[in-house]
């Protein structure tokens, strides 16, 4: 049984780009995710929006850090 074929858009793939920038002696991330079958890319000033993207993308599957059990 093939778990991709069970529920739509069950599958996402992206190629993620990351990178840094300085500006006023702070270094931020910066993100971009493109769609392989499409072209489509989208950018992210930083890692938090690229995170709420995916968790959207998901369907809020993906825990949040205070969600997520102690080890």
């Amino acid at each position: 049984m093939d778990p991709m074929s069970e529920e739509p858009n069950a599958y996402n793939a992206y190629l993620l780009r990351l990178w840094r920038t300085q500006s006023q002696g702070k270094w931020q991330w910066h993100a971009s995710l493109e769609s392989p079958h499409t072209g489509e890319r989208q950018t992210f000033a930083d890692l938090e929006q690229l995170f709420a993207f995916l968790r959207e993308r998901c369907g809020s599957q993906i825990p949040h850090k205070s969600e997520t059990p102690d080890n």
